[in-house]
């Protein structure tokens, strides 16, 4: 256990600043070349296939201009903090493996049901683990919704989750990968318990 809680050489090199870059060229080849989507996404039946970079590479895709904006827009804000705070590397391994591993939940909830159709894409997962990653390492944190509703991060972050939560258990919001979100919330937790020793959630109350 002391081995996997061994931490990083800090530096700061504004990984979460490329990761956005790279996020923008990618969209940008597929508004060029559409079909690139089709080997980058996401699909159970490529997976089987023997495409398995799909579990890294649907971070790096988006549907929309919307899509895109949105996830870099909370990547600019909460990654680059959360970096600034553990490091370049943890915060890089932080970020790929839970939206890897998010990726392998939905990999194993689509062919559970079925869903050899869908395609996957979006950096949400990893998104919502830096959520997570940033309401526990700054609880007294004011965000304001909207520019509007000011919120504490960790009430911010916990009531998004328990949207998505809601939405996953009825289905409202079709097409919107819900249980992919919630998979790299879980994983964000999980990586909090076993890398740093930490309860996100004694973090997040104060406790």
């Amino acid at each position: 256990m002391n081995a996997l809680r061994k931490p990083f050489r800090y530096r700061n090199d504004n990984i979460a600043l490329v990761i956005i870059g790279i996020n923008i060229l990618v969209f940008i080849l597929q508004q060029i070349l559409p079909r690139i989507g089709y080997y980058i996404a996401l699909n159970p039946i490529n997976i089987l296939n023997g495409r398995i970079w799909q579990f890294g590479t649907y971070m790096f895709a988006h549907g929309s201009f919307q899509h895109l904006l949105f996830n870099m827009l909370a990547l600019f804000i909460f990654g680059t903090q959360v970096e600034r705070h553990i490091g370049s590397t943890e915060f890089l391994l932080y970020y790929m493996l839970t939206g890897i591993l998010a990726g392998f939940f939905s990999f194993g909830v689509y062919l559970f049901t079925g869903a050899f159709g869908v395609f996957l894409l979006g950096a949400s997962g990893a998104i919502f683990a830096v959520q997570l990653a940033y309401a526990a390492f700054f609880p007294d944190s004011v965000i304001y919704i909207w520019g509007i509703l000011p919120l504490r991060a960790p009430i911010m972050v916990l009531g998004f989750t328990l949207v998505e939560l809601i939405s996953s258990l009825f289905g409202f919001g079709s097409g919107v990968a819900h249980l992919t979100h919630l998979a790299g919330f879980g994983f964000g937790w999980f990586y909090f318990l076993v890398r740093f020793g930490r309860n996100p959630w004694r973090a997040m109350v104060g406790r």
